[in-house]
């Protein structure tokens, strides 16, 4: 059984920073590639950034690209997203998404999924 458990949303205001993170647990696991994706009201589910096992492969939608980063601790199994610069546009639920081994679309293809936080931008 692997546990996914995002922490760090919450309300913050335009032009500020927020940090989420993602910590992946179960007996022997090591994860793959890992994942934020996020769904805003109304809106499909999108990818917003991806890392590979080593961290040296990283990959951001365009909307985020320069004011997030995603990293990884390999020791805890655990992936971080900071958020800078955050707009309304922003606003969503954020997921975190986990490989359990090597993938060909590795970006995109995940085995397990944490139950998402909320992200509030407020103008």
């Amino acid at each position: 059984q692997v546990q996914v458990v995002e922490s760090g949303g919450g309300l913050v205001q335009a032009g500020g920073s927020l940090r989420l993170s993602c910590a992946a647990s179960g007996r022997t696991f090591t994860a793959y590639a890992m994942g934020w994706f996020r769904q805003a009201p109304g809106k499909e589910r999108e990818l917003v950034a991806a890392i590979g096992r080593s961290g040296g492969s990283t990959y951001y939608a365009d909307p985020v690209k320069g004011r997030f980063t995603i990293s990884r601790d390999n020791g805890k199994n655990t992936v971080y997203l900071q958020m800078n610069s955050v707009n309304a546009e922003d606003t969503a639920v954020y997921y975190c998404a986990v490989a359990a081994g090597w993938r060909s679309n590795w970006v995109y293809e995940y085995d397990y999924w944490g139950q998402g936080t909320q992200v509030t931008v407020s103008s």
